[in-house]
């Protein structure tokens, strides 16, 4: 075993290292709030501490091979920007993981029985609204969703 981080429990965890998750989460933060793409360097400059920047490159890298992130050649270095904001990547994880179970409708109803009645009711006016592009979704009164009379 490396230093133990891999355990559930964090026993035998070094103290003041952060867990590799927690540190992809530093990581796309970093990029969700920089607005274009950023290089390795960058990154590490704005998530400051004392990451090396070779751990820098592994988590990008890593986030890149999960299809979070997105990267293109300049220079000698990648630039990296994620594919999607927050809630995109929450339902990029959700579509994942449905596609992996074989009675996707199982899946989905109890999905379904378990929403709160508020997010039920979001999800039945996402679903009635033909013009849905979740651009609107921030908003708490979603109003505009039945303007085709659903609902």
């Amino acid at each position: 075993m490396r230093d133990g981080a891999d355990h559930a429990d964090g026993a035998g965890a070094v103290p003041g290292r952060r867990g590799a998750g927690e540190l992809e989460a530093a990581v796309l933060g970093v990029l969700q709030r920089g607005g274009s793409a950023l290089s390795p360097g960058e990154v590490r400059e704005l998530i400051g501490g004392d990451l090396a920047y070779t751990t820098v490159v592994t988590i990008l890298s890593r986030l890149h091979a999960k299809g979070v992130l997105d990267r293109h050649k300049s220079g000698r270095a990648y630039l990296y920007a994620p594919v999607a904001d927050s809630p995109g990547l929450a339902a990029r994880r959700m579509a994942r993981v449905l596609d992996q179970e074989a009675d996707r409708e199982a899946v989905l109803a109890r999905f379904v029985s378990a929403l709160s009645g508020r997010d039920e009711e979001l999800l039945r006016r996402m679903l009635a609204d033909p013009h849905l592009d979740g651009a609107h979704l921030d908003r708490p009164n979603l109003d505009t969703a039945d303007r085709d009379g659903g609902g």
